[in-house]
């Protein structure tokens, strides 16, 4: 019997490329961004912005991504979870770093969990848009099923 547990973590250059994927997605549409990608535990290992996304998006990147890595679901599904539960809705605000905003998505390669992407700055659809671009582009994806 093993007494350990195997993890998958995205790497570092994959991480760059999945945020620079977001931001090239972001510019195409003439749109202010902050990409950020994390691992399983949710500790950053790339993020960058565009040159006048505001202050505030970057933070919000940064706990979408956190966010989507440790649940294990995008941040609109986990949303539309809590507005159903209002004792989670309320235990949640409570919480730090944990952001139920749509634009985090959780990332699988291979079927494995490997990291979270957050994006903020734009609209919801609009961060989305830029987080699901970014991992279409590098053939990954958002669930273990492939989708």
């Amino acid at each position: 019997m093993n007494s350990f547990v195997t993890h998958y973590f995205i790497k570092s250059e994959l991480a760059g490329k999945l945020a620079q994927a977001a931001i090239e997605h972001a510019r195409s549409t003439n749109i202010e961004i902050c990409a950020t990608v994390c691992d399983p535990a949710g500790h950053p290992v790339a993020l960058l912005r565009t040159d006048r996304v505001r202050p505030p998006a970057i933070g919000f990147a940064i706990d979408k991504a956190y966010t989507a890595a440790t649940l294990h679901t995008s941040t609109q599904a986990f949303h539309e979870r809590a507005a159903s539960r209002p004792a989670l809705a309320m235990g949640l605000a409570n919480r730090e770093r944990i952001l139920v905003f749509p634009g985090g998505l959780p990332i699988y390669g291979d079927g494995q969990l490997i990291g979270g992407i957050g994006v903020s700055g734009a609209t919801e659809t609009e961060d989305v848009e830029c987080a699901r671009a970014a991992l279409a582009a590098l053939g990954l994806a958002e669930s273990p099923q492939g989708t």
